[in-house]
């Protein structure tokens, strides 16, 4: 884990306490869940990329059917 440190004007560090206060949290756990949904979106994101590409390539695959498939009969005699 690292360590960072942030400068913010004296208002904003004001509010941040008192969010953290009434969650019953710290500063820093507030601004550490934070970065850590930066990365949950970015994870999200990168999930609803793959899941459209994999819709676009099923749209793509025509006559594809599970009965298409060899027989184990076949399969092996083609060995």
């Amino acid at each position: 884990m690292k360590n960072i440190t942030v400068a913010v004007e004296d208002h904003v560090y004001r509010k941040a306490r008192e969010a953290a206060a009434r969650m019953d949290t710290s500063v820093s756990a507030l601004v550490a869940g934070y970065l850590r949904s930066l990365d949950d979106e970015a994870k999200e994101a990168e999930f609803q990329r793959l899941l459209q590409d994999e819709i676009e390539l099923r749209k793509q695959v025509h006559g594809f059917r599970a009965a298409d498939n060899l027989s184990r009969d076949e399969l092996y005699r083609r060995r």
